[in-house]
């Protein structure tokens, strides 16, 4: 907010520390990743700036550990790099694996999380629900406790509800279950997790965005013959679609973020890139995990842009000057 032009001393002072402080704020939080970028383009296999990068010398910088991301596991590495070659990489490379892994995981876990977060903020936003207050604590839950807490959980509940394969439950679950009928180590088991992580993300953002809505939009399309489902999917769902679609885009963020849960119950077939990127840290420090962070931090930037954007569409929507 710009300075009134009557301001005082004093006041001109207090506006001027302000801006130092939130200046210094930001380059504390963004420092340590924007530090990450040039480091990942380091031709050496260190984790600091050497001389050359320092004296931006070309020589310093080279794209290998980006190159390494794309030739880690195959079984030609200096071979032509034509479709067999291309063929290897999407089969074989450890961390195109690991993406296939978390976007496939990612992708059902938000549509899950979606899914079930809509439907519970639309029942929490009906004032004749009772208990709401204890129902909303009990779903955000995940999201405030410890994650370790709740990995730990998982990992137990998944153990103990293995179920015989010659059961009919087990008959029905072993296309999407282990040959033991569990739910860990299986790509089902991790989904439900992440879902159950990104579940309070879209109650949050879905609650917010109905705090606005007009209640009497549903009762006007019932009083003209719409039936339920027609009321949901073309009055409420329209105008609630952008807290819906950020709810979502939060939730395959902390799918795609999460690393504790995976450690739990995830098995090697199961590898995101965050397990991947710890592996990394623990068995053979490596650069190419910079290159990873980089690409993170770039996907990262653009889903929160089209989360704001998003922002600025729901506010007009409402009449509200986008800020």
């Amino acid at each position: 907010m710009a300075l009134p032009i009557y301001a005082d001393k004093l006041e001109r002072a207090w506006h001027f520390t302000y801006k130092v402080i939130c200046t210094a704020v930001f380059i504390f939080l963004i420092a340590p990743i924007i530090v990450v970028i040039p480091l990942s383009f380091n031709v050496e296999p260190y984790f600091t700036f050497t001389t050359k990068m320092l004296t931006l010398d070309p020589e310093g910088f080279s794209l290998r550990w980006y190159d390494n991301l794309l030739t880690l596991g195959i079984t030609d590495v200096e071979g032509v790099r034509d479709s067999t070659w291309w063929a290897d990489v999407w089969a074989n490379a450890s961390w195109v694996k690991a993406a296939k892994n978390s976007i496939i995981v990612g992708f059902f876990a938000t549509i899950l999380a979606t899914t079930l977060g809509t439907i519970a903020a639309l029942g929490l936003s009906r004032p004749e629900m009772p208990y709401r207050k204890l129902i909303m604590a009990i779903l955000i839950s995940p999201m405030i406790v410890p994650i370790i807490i709740t990995a730990t959980g998982l990992f137990f509940f998944y153990s103990a509800t293995c179920v015989s394969p010659d059961s009919t439950i087990g008959s029905l679950l072993a296309p999407i279950l282990s040959y033991r009928g569990c739910l860990a180590n299986t790509y089902f088991g991790v989904i439900l997790a992440h879902a159950t992580l990104g579940i309070p993300f879209v109650i949050i953002t879905v609650t917010a965005t109905l705090v606005g809505f007009d209640q009497s939009l549903p009762r006007a399309a019932a009083s003209l013959g719409a039936t339920p489902r027609q009321t949901f999917f073309m009055v409420i769902l329209p105008l609630i679609l952008p807290g819906v679609v950020s709810g979502g885009l939060f939730a395959f963020v902390t799918s795609f973020d999460e690393v504790v849960a995976v450690l739990f119950i995830a098995g090697p077939e199961q590898q995101t890139i965050p397990r991947q990127m710890w592996n990394g840290i623990r068995e053979a420090i490596s650069p190419s995990i910079l290159a990873v962070a980089t690409i993170l931090v770039i996907i990262s930037i653009g889903l929160l842009t089209t989360v704001e954007l998003l922002r600025r569409r729901t506010e007009r929507l409402r009449g509200v000057t986008p800020s």
